[in-house]
């Protein structure tokens, strides 16, 4: 059923497992979730910073809870599923964020290096997305929101395997919907431009790589982490119940423009 106008972007009642969610995009969207009214489920394979960043949500009113798991582990993955079936939780959104990044030309970059990339950033939202899907169908719906990059759509030297692994959450957002749409569930991603995280800190921090972003973005800036709230939302809620299978850029209009 439609949801009434004032309603379309209200998630109280949802409840969002939002990995790599203790700090960086996940936990900024994690905190936009939870605003909109949903629980969410934080997760990282620090305990401790986990813990540390789900007292601060606790503490501002925000329903959490804990999966304490690594992405890449399947047996994991699989055991945190069981454990938040146990408890009576049921996820209704996925937001499949967790994603690591190793910079090295190809000539010179290691088989494991490549697959631990692929691994940490496409595998495991293949992996999870199964096991959220597996209980979002019987449910008859779900959202499930990938996160790529401007890389699942344009290649950049010396990130060879971050750029497969998210060209290759652009065609699992596809795949998934061909799939599960069927069911009701919505699968689509968001694609992040250059943003200020500590992943990227390195390159804020470096002057000609710096001059670069802010020169070939159109916005003329880096985009910072809460800027994803609005899109995460958005694909969240019953505002987007008739979007699937979609890649949605929030990069300042770098891929806009030549």
């Amino acid at each position: 059923m439609t949801a009434m106008k004032g309603q379309l972007f209200d998630l109280t009642g949802r409840t969002a497992l939002v990995t790599g969610s203790s700090r960086g995009l996940g936990r900024a969207m994690a905190e936009g979730l939870a605003e909109a009214g949903a629980a969410v489920v934080l997760n990282g394979a620090d305990a401790g910073r986990l813990r540390e960043a789900a007292a601060e949500m606790r503490t501002a009113g925000r329903t959490v809870h804990e999966a304490c798991f690594d992405v890449t582990d399947e047996a994991a993955v699989i055991a945190a599923f069981e454990a938040l079936d146990a408890q009576g939780i049921a996820v209704d959104i996925l937001v499949n964020n967790a994603g690591i990044q190793f910079r090295r030309p190809m000539v010179e970059l290691d088989t494991a290096d490549w697959r631990r990339v692929i691994e940490t950033n496409l595998t495991s939202a293949f992996v999870i997305g199964r096991e959220a899907a597996r209980r979002m169908i019987p449910r008859g719906r779900g959202k499930i929101i990938n996160i790529g990059s401007l890389t699942s759509d344009a290649a950049r030297a010396t990130v060879a395997p971050y750029t497969v692994a998210k060209g290759g959450i652009k065609m699992l957002t596809r795949a998934m919907t061909a799939e599960w749409a069927p069911h009701g569930i919505q699968a689509n991603a968001i694609g992040p431009g250059y943003m200020l995280t500590d992943m990227n800190q390195a390159l804020v921090d470096d002057p000609k790589f710096n001059a670069w972003v802010t020169g070939r973005t159109p916005s003329r800036r880096w985009g910072r982490p809460e800027e994803l709230i609005g899109t995460a939302v958005f694909l969240a809620s019953a505002a987007s119940d008739y979007v699937n299978g979609q890649i949605i850029y929030v990069d300042g209009g770098m891929l806009a423009v030549l």
